[in-house]
């Protein structure tokens, strides 16, 4: 018996990353299309290449690369639900006066800029005959109420990230954008932290002991809160930043909140009553 779902197409840009892996894996468990980008080839992302209709070779930091991955999903996976923006790169570790410029500016091209090239490229593919509009899912990162440092150019991108799902919800106004904060996930994503060693400060002992421990996010919970939030209603969740550790989402009382707070999950100026 086929899966309720089993006529879904879904695109995962960062198809080779932790969490893009276990996304492609559960819904091709469900009988999805599924095609995406891979950086780094693997054991996992060849036995990956076998089950899923397209795996294209993709540096996010190589525009040419970009625009080529972009023209073949194009083709293949015409009249996509559900596209995943999931690559993430937390280099250069350190404070932004000791970063070499270039690399850090590479740094907001694969976190931010050639993201948004995908979904430039990708929205006129898009299927707007399903039950559900379209979903754009971004994944963001830590910094809206502080300022984390040593991590400037991922920690700016992924703010950016946050404000542009909102616009782009604005814009666009037949797909879902959201964007999703997963906490701390047991990825590779954490490699660059550690290493860096001296360069990351006091992060570098707390990514050990946090990773060595029992509080991190388990991947289904961030599998479970990415199908929640494609399902779910448009104008509930559109332009939102979600957070799979800490928000109650799936719960009707966050859906009451969400209906009556537009400005809920987003980026708002502080003190502007004064």
């Amino acid at each position: 018996m086929k899966h309720p779902q089993a006529h879904k197409k879904a695109i995962v840009i960062g198809a080779s990353a932790d969490i893009g892996i276990a996304l492609c894996e559960d819904w091709i468990s469900k009988g999805w299309q599924v095609a995406g980008t891979y950086r780094t080839s693997t054991d996992t992302v060849r036995q990956l290449k076998s089950k899923i209709n397209c795996l294209v070779h993709c540096d996010l930091a190589d525009t040419a690369d970009v625009e080529h991955a972009c023209r073949c999903l194009k083709e293949e996976m015409s009249g996509w639900d559900v596209l995943i923006l999931g690559p993430g790169l937390q280099d250069p570790v350190g404070m932004f006066p000791e970063c070499d410029f270039d690399e850090w500016a590479e740094s907001i091209t694969v976190n931010f800029t050639n993201q948004l090239r995908f979904v430039h490229r990708l929205l006129t593919a898009r299927n707007l005959s399903g039950k559900h509009p379209p979903t754009v899912l971004f994944f963001a990162g830590g910094g809206t109420n502080n300022a984390p440092t040593r991590y400037s150019a991922y920690t700016a991108s992924k703010i950016a990230l946050i404000k542009m799902t909102e616009i782009l919800a604005a814009e666009v106004v037949d797909v879902n954008f959201v964007i999703v904060g997963p906490g701390w996930v047991k990825t590779k994503i954490h490699n660059s932290t550690l290493n860096a060693h001296d360069r990351a400060g006091s992060n570098y002992e707390r990514a050990l002991e946090k990773l060595a421990s029992n509080e991190c996010t388990p991947m289904e919970k961030v599998v479970e809160c990415c199908n929640w939030l494609i399902d779910g209603p448009r104008d509930l969740l559109a332009g939102r930043n979600f957070s799979v550790a800490f928000d109650k989402w799936g719960s009707p009382e966050l859906d009451r909140l969400l209906a009556i707070n537009p400005d809920m999950y987003k980026l708002r100026r502080l003190g502007n009553d004064f």
